[in-house]
């Protein structure tokens, strides 16, 4: 849809068209027609992307607004804990790597085992319980409030908690496989100290892998989180778009799929373009095994 605002001559809105399909304006256009009727002189028409208003759970609201609303709520939370997350997990896995098999990586270990086999209700309800009981913490979202930032901790802890033990797990993974390698023997034969060899040589090599999926993290912070966002009743994305199917909104539905489908499809070609950047060896076309 294509939404249509005419502005006068001092550049004031003075009407906005209902949205039009692109095909009937286009028709009108080329059949020499003024889709707008007569306009005053010196006035001029604005096109604007739109996907039409909500028909049911936010009606008569454009889509684009409904959604740019509950996104920049969701990407609050999401990118401080993805801040977060990611600083950690990348960090504790280093440690799990430079210890490995002693007691620093069996901790490491545990906690990833723990996080991935509790159901993530548990786990949220022990931590909402907790952060009430013992720090006062409030156990509901309310951008209204007092303090607002302090009923965001409990859902950006929440959210933090498993990409922290993925990225804990897939950094260990990655940098005990480069520290097998020839060039990392080498490097200490050269008396490089373990500390140069396991930041300068080996968390660069293995962070390439991780880089590729970091720009869809990112991206899928608009999207927000389902389970969280509906457990603190967060006002995000997540639980808008099971909410608009369950009432039968249908452009919204449709805007909200094709902003995922969107966030997917540039999510992954920006992290191949990240792994190009980091490692040049890495190229987006070649021959051979050259991806």
């Amino acid at each position: 849809m294509i939404q249509f605002r005419v502005f006068n001559a001092k550049g004031k809105e003075v009407k906005t068209i209902d949205p039009i399909s692109v095909f009937p304006y286009l028709s009108q256009k080329l059949s020499g027609q003024n889709p707008f009727g007569e306009l005053k002189e010196g006035y001029r028409v604005k096109a604007a992307f739109n996907l039409g208003k909500s028909i049911r759970l936010e009606k008569n609201q454009y889509v684009t607004d409904v959604i740019a609303n509950k996104m920049a709520v969701s990407m609050e939370i999401g990118l401080i804990s993805l801040a977060i997350s990611l600083i950690l997990g990348v960090f504790f896995g280093v440690i799990q790597a430079r210890f490995k098999d002693r007691l620093p990586d069996h901790i490491g270990t545990g906690y990833t085992v723990v996080v991935n086999a509790v159901p993530r209700l548990v786990i949220y309800t022990i931590i909402m319980i907790a952060g009430a009981t013992f720090f006062s913490l409030p156990m509901r979202y309310d951008a209204t409030a007092a303090n607002p930032g302090l009923t965001k901790v409990l859902p950006i802890i929440c959210l933090s908690i498993g990409s922290t033990a993925g990225y804990m797990l897939w950094t260990r993974r990655y940098m005990v496989d480069e520290l097998n390698k020839d060039y990392i023997r080498l490097a200490k034969l050269k008396g490089l100290s373990d500390r140069k060899v396991m930041f300068r040589h080996v968390l660069k090599n293995a962070f390439v892998p991780l880089a590729q999926y970091l720009p869809y993290s990112i991206l899928l912070t608009v999207g927000g989180s389902l389970l969280v966002e509906k457990f603190f009743a967060v006002p995000g994305m997540g639980p808008e778009l099971t909410m608009a199917i369950s009432r039968y909104d249908l452009p919204l539905v449709q805007g909200i799929v094709l902003l995922y489908a969107t966030m997917g499809i540039l999510g992954v070609f920006l992290g191949d373009l990240l792994m190009t950047l980091i490692d040049p060896r890495i190229k987006l076309t070649g021959k051979g095994d050259v991806r």
